[in-house]
């Protein structure tokens, strides 16, 4: 394993990655493609492996990535993924330096969120919360929304890393906010998705042909990114994942946990939740958020593609 050094400038910053998934390893890899170096830890080889060929150095755990950093971006699973990297025994806080910032992209409660914040803040540390929307396809082409919550001067200052990885960067207020925009985002994505899944039956069980229906709607004010992109890998039975069922169960969970905690009801994000936890529970967790539509094809008696 290759030595990494501790550095302290922001003019030209020393990045590091932790997290090298579906999500991550894209985006590490764009950042290197804007001219970041990188650090880069994971918790299995592949990511590791994969980033070190392209010119990354290898940390040895999350607290040897924070030391030879100025800037470390997570993106991880959910809140106790966060907190292990964040706050564990050999996590960033245990890196602590003047100037440290830590960006964390996963997608977890803004609960969570502050109170990590509030932790590294009593070590020197400052966090931006930053959750994505876009998925693979956005992570690898560099077209990410970014939404920021955290103090705007630490998000200005990191503006140069978020530019590298996006296209439309929002910086939406103080600690949590980023995540509580992102839940917004999925308690949209989640009812939309299950719009085209219900629109998809209809059309079918009525006789209609559904890639002549997408045509018709596609370009009205019925479009959407889930019409334009998971309708049709619904018709053509691809299930791969851009985002997975699992993934987006837990987004829901945090959606539900945030509305509950400010006291209203979200009716139609509570349905569609039990949906995608009857997807996790038939062992379809690992498959794309378009599997969605398998629910319902269930209950109707019919296969909208093939």
């Amino acid at each position: 394993m290759e030595q990494v050094a501790v550095v302290g400038s922001m003019s030209d910053p020393r990045l590091g990655f932790i997290g090298l998934g579906i999500m991550g390893r894209p985006m590490a890899r764009n950042l290197m493609k804007a001219g970041f170096s990188l650090v880069v830890w994971n918790r299995s080889r592949a990511g590791i492996d994969e980033l070190v060929a392209e010119g990354a150095l290898e940390a040895a755990n999350p607290r040897a990535v924070a030391q030879a950093s100025d800037v470390v971006v997570t993106m991880v699973g959910d809140v106790p993924d966060v907190e292990d990297v964040a706050l564990g025994r050999d996590g960033i806080i245990s890196g602590a330096h003047s100037g440290l910032v830590h960006i964390d992209m996963t997608t977890i409660s803004p609960d969570a969120t502050r109170q990590i914040a509030e932790r590294l803040a009593e070590a020197g540390v400052r966090m931006l919360d930053a959750p994505v929307s876009g998925g693979e396809p956005g992570a690898i082409a560099g077209t990410l929304s970014i939404m920021v919550g955290g103090e705007e001067a630490v998000f200005e200052r990191c503006r140069p890393v978020f530019e590298a990885l996006g296209k439309k960067i929002v910086y939406c207020g103080p600690s949590g906010s980023g995540q509580v925009v992102k839940l917004c985002n999925q308690v949209v994505v989640g009812l939309n998705n299950l719009a085209v899944c219900e629109a998809l039956v209809l059309c079918v069980k009525s006789g209609v042909d559904p890639r002549r229906m997408l045509d018709a709607i596609g370009a009205g004010a019925a479009s959407s990114w889930a019409v334009l992109n998971l309708a049709p890998r619904m018709l053509d039975r691809d299930f791969r994942a851009g985002f997975k069922v699992e993934h987006q169960l837990k987004d829901l969970d945090h959606a539900l946990a945030t509305a509950n905690a400010a006291g209203i009801s979200l009716a139609g994000t509570e349905l569609v939740r039990d949906l995608f936890a009857l997807l996790t529970a038939e062992g379809l967790g690992e498959e794309g958020t378009q599997a969605l539509v398998k629910t319902l094809e269930a209950e109707a008696g019919i296969e909208v593609g093939g």
